[in-house]
């Protein structure tokens, strides 16, 4: 099993220095990524935001160890030229220690609706998928063109390529065993799915949705809360679900006060070995 820490970037992470600072300080502390939400008003709240492709540029050239990944990127929020772009830089300052990771996003983010962008899930959803398809082509090196429903590309060739070889990977996150969120994911390399209405996936959940992506690589992270005050019950409920097959338990930092978070950072991953 892996640890991954996943920060907020609103409150007082929307001081990039102090989110930056909490990165290394997670490196220090033991944990194996540092993983980033993807708002522009964090969470729909009106607080300090901070961008999270600037600050995953920062935190890839303060680090040397830990794997960056985001959790996860509207890619119909944004243009999946500009995130293809973005990631392959990550990647490169980083030394190859980049995942995407995409979704619908948040439906009910004022995020979309204020700033004119798309509102409808199936229209989302579509989006999605014909950006993943560009982003990928892109990352080729090679001139890429598509015709979709929602995007134009004629002849265009993206360089540097990423460092990683065939490619960065590419985690899906969503609801659950929503077909839609679940089939994508299967479609890709890794799942960071949540259960609906639950706390997190069960064992029995990482079981099926194991043996749906079959005997291939396949990354499975899940968690994606804080911490239970019992800790006895969250290493055992960690020790479950890895037997069952995940790769990954996500730790949420829930914004704080400075010296909180830097406490539930420090005091690093919960283990089970």
């Amino acid at each position: 099993m892996n640890y991954a820490l996943a920060l907020p970037t609103g409150g007082e992470c929307g001081d990039p220095g102090f989110l930056v600072g909490l990165a290394e300080l997670a490196e220090q502390s033991g944990w194996d990524a540092v993983v980033l939400e993807d708002y522009i008003g964090y969470q729909g709240e009106v607080t300090p935001t901070c961008d999270p492709w600037v600050a995953l540029g920062a935190i890839a050239a303060r680090t040397r160890r830990v794997r960056l990944a985001t959790s996860v990127t509207p890619l119909a929020r944004r243009r999946p030229w500009r995130v293809a772009q973005e990631a392959a830089t990550v990647d490169h300052l980083s030394g190859g220690r980049f995942t995407l990771g995409v979704g619908l996003g948040d439906l009910n983010d004022p995020g979309f609706g204020r700033f004119g962008e798309e509102t409808d899930a199936r229209r989302r959803a579509e989006k999605l998928d014909e950006g993943l398809e560009i982003v990928v082509g892109l990352w080729s090196g090679h001139s890429f063109s598509f015709r979709g429903k929602h995007f134009t590309i004629d002849e265009a060739t993206l360089l540097p390529t990423p460092v990683q070889e065939p490619r960065i990977p590419i985690w899906i996150g969503g609801g659950y065993p929503n077909r839609g969120p679940t089939q994508r994911a299967l479609r890709w390399d890794g799942s960071m799915l949540y259960k609906e209405g639950e706390d997190y996936m069960t064992p029995a959940d990482v079981r099926g949705l194991k043996e749906l992506a079959g005997p291939r690589p396949f990354d499975i992270a899940v968690g994606g809360s804080a911490r239970r005050d019992d800790w006895d019950e969250e290493r055992e409920w960690i020790r479950a679900v890895a037997d069952a097959g995940a790769t990954w338990w996500m730790e949420w930092v829930r914004p704080a006060d400075r010296e909180t978070m830097r406490a539930v950072v420090e005091r690093g991953p919960l283990r089970i070995d």
